[in-house]
């Protein structure tokens, strides 16, 4: 099928992932917090303490861009950066109370968004619409692999 078309499976995949940004975007703007913080408080709310090293790691981000992130993270009062009690060296991160309820905010977004994606779908098209995401997902990845990482 030709891709250029916009009725082809790339352009309507194109289509719903910038839909979906933008409302996802929508709906973080109204309860005050950025698209890439989800994702830091996400890791905050299941294991308190993380260095920005680990943070980084796990997030899959620079270490630079962390640092930037926490600081408006910071400015907001969601998350506070303490030295570590054994070694100076190592920054941690801890959610705040502000952080535990902007998480909370932020979970009931991603239902809101997920009723919205799949209100009319049977639980089997779910079903199928996921293994056919993961397949499409292992083939890029296999793909990255071979050439260069593409995370």
């Amino acid at each position: 099928m030709d891709s250029y078309n916009h009725n082809s499976l790339y352009h309507i995949f194109y289509q719903v992932i910038r839909v979906h940004y933008h409302r996802t975007h929508m709906l973080l703007d109204e309860i005050g917090v950025y698209p890439g913080q989800p994702p830091m408080l996400l890791a905050l709310s299941k294991e308190d303490g993380q260095s920005q090293k680990e943070l980084a790691s796990k997030l899959n981000i620079k270490p630079a861009t962390i640092t930037v992130m926490l600081k408006r993270m910071e400015k907001a009062k969601l998350v506070e950066r303490r030295q570590d009690s054994l070694d100076q060296r190592i920054s941690r991160v801890y959610i705040t109370e502000k952080g535990q309820e902007a998480w909370k905010d932020v979970h009931e977004v991603m239902k809101v968004i997920d009723k919205e994606c799949f209100n009319n779908f049977t639980e089997e098209e779910q079903v199928l619409l996921r293994r056919l995401l993961i397949q499409v997902r292992d083939n890029l990845m296999d793909v990255c692999d071979k050439k260069a990482k593409c995370e």
